[in-house]
């Protein structure tokens, strides 16, 4: 099973964006636990959030995967909608 990585760039999906962002955010935060005097309390919260942003950077390039590019989301690219019934 071939992984379609061409669906992880998609830059006019909002999606792609939430998961650039999620994963620099992580990133600071990786940053701030190695760089900062952080107590425990302040460890533990950025951690967590850390964590947190993981999570969603991943559920978001989960989701870029299963969708075609150009897709949108309730339905499949290209459609057209059916005409109303009379």
């Amino acid at each position: 099973m071939a992984i379609p990585w061409k669906r992880l760039w998609q830059p006019r999906n909002p999606m792609f964006w939430m998961m650039v962002g999620f994963n620099v955010l992580s990133s600071v935060c990786s940053w701030a636990l190695r760089a900062l005097p952080l107590n425990t309390v302040g460890l533990l919260l950025v951690g967590f959030v850390a964590l947190l942003n993981v999570g969603a950077g991943l559920l978001a390039a989960w989701t870029l995967l299963r969708t075609e590019p150009g897709a949108k989301p309730g339905g499949q690219a290209g459609a057209t909608p059916a005409p109303p019934a009379r």
